[in-house]
């Protein structure tokens, strides 16, 4: 893990491997659609998927939320709303340890001149869901994905 993760890779496996992960997830709306970043981690590689990450311990929800944006995405967005979470059922599968619960907003793109972070090969804006994306946010964003357009 990167020098500004709070502990080491074997630490994040075998913390994760007992209790649940928070993470925050980031639905980015832009004027042309919504922002998902294409994955080169080895878990969910070659998906898109919804920028998000693990809330740091007393790191502030809203505090994480603009963190990742800038680390995953090099933009300042602001926050307009919670939609809800997500339970990801096939983390254990795809990483081999570890259940992570993120917590999903709706955020603004205050810029649109993005920047992938050392986990993403690529960054696009959609206006429909691609094939290829992590189920769990699949299933979410299918069930919110006229509100998110509208908004």
């Amino acid at each position: 893990m990167g020098n500004n993760k709070p502990f080491s890779h074997e630490e994040f496996k075998n913390i994760y491997s007992r209790v649940p992960r928070l993470c925050v997830e980031l639905v980015v709306k832009t004027p042309e659609g919504v922002i998902l970043s294409l994955r080169k981690l080895p878990s969910y590689r070659g998906k898109w998927h919804i920028p998000g990450g693990t809330v740091f311990y007393k790191e502030k929800v809203t505090d994480a939320v603009k963190r990742v944006a800038a680390e995953e995405l090099g933009i300042e967005v602001s926050i307009r709303e919670l939609l809800g979470y997500i339970d990801y059922d096939s983390e254990e599968k795809e990483r081999g340890f570890g259940f992570s619960v993120g917590l999903v907003f709706l955020c603004l793109a205050e810029a649109t001149l993005m920047k992938p972070n050392e986990d993403s090969s690529e960054i696009k804006i959609f206006k429909s869901l691609p094939d290829n994306i992590i189920e769990e946010q699949r299933h979410f964003l299918e069930s919110k994905w006229g509100y998110i357009m509208k908004s």
